[in-house]
């Protein structure tokens, strides 16, 4: 892809600053909230069975690292389409704002279980993985959620190019960080033999 292109993706997400400020501090927000509410039992399993699924599922899985990479690609990929969807309507915006939400509230929740319950090996795997990638997992989304509301408002059938277009900068942006995390997971967690 064209460095021009990028920039100009890039140029156009920055062009609305308030919106993305105002993703952000929601999503700084909902995290601070992820934190703090864990006094309910429910709540804390259903965060403990998600820093477990990370651990067993990707950390120390006997998957291959290329599976793995097409399930969190996919998984990112999906969150992606969830959100531009908002780019249609002003009512779908609620699609965007509840994906990051959700996300950041879950992301606060994990934070705190990490440190929590698997104390200095939940320390270590929220520094050296978790923690880089989902951050920048968060802003591909934050950068998705921000032209969805840029788009949304005056939606027509011409803008369908530029959401494909924004759409696949934004897969191939996630492919890069899906790809980092292979590599992080082959040097730290997996043997080299599970490449394939």
């Amino acid at each position: 892809m064209d460095l021009f292109f990028l920039q100009s993706f890039f140029a156009r997400v920055f062009e609305r600053k308030k919106t993305l400020i105002f993703l952000s501090v929601l999503a700084v927000l909902f995290t601070v909230l992820g934190m703090c509410f864990l006094s309910s039992a429910a709540v804390y399993e259903y965060h403990l069975s998600a820093c477990e699924s990370f651990i067993l599922d990707i950390c120390y899985s006997d998957t291959n690292v290329f599976l793995i990479y097409i399930e969190r690609l996919g998984g990112c990929a999906l969150l992606l389409v969830l959100i531009l969807a908002g780019s249609v309507h002003p009512i779908a915006l609620v699609l965007p704002l509840a994906v990051l939400i959700y996300r950041a509230f879950t992301f606060g929740g994990c934070l705190y279980v990490f440190f929590n319950y698997y104390g200095m090996t939940g320390a270590m795997i929220v520094f050296i993985i978790y923690l880089p990638i989902h951050l920048l997992t968060d802003v591909l989304l934050i950068f998705a959620a921000v032209t969805a509301f840029a788009r949304s408002f005056r939606f027509c059938a011409a803008d369908f190019s530029g959401l494909l277009f924004d759409a696949l900068v934004l897969f191939l942006l996630a492919a890069v960080v899906y790809l980092a995390e292979t590599i992080l997971l082959l040097v730290l967690f997996h043997p080299i033999g599970k490449i394939l």
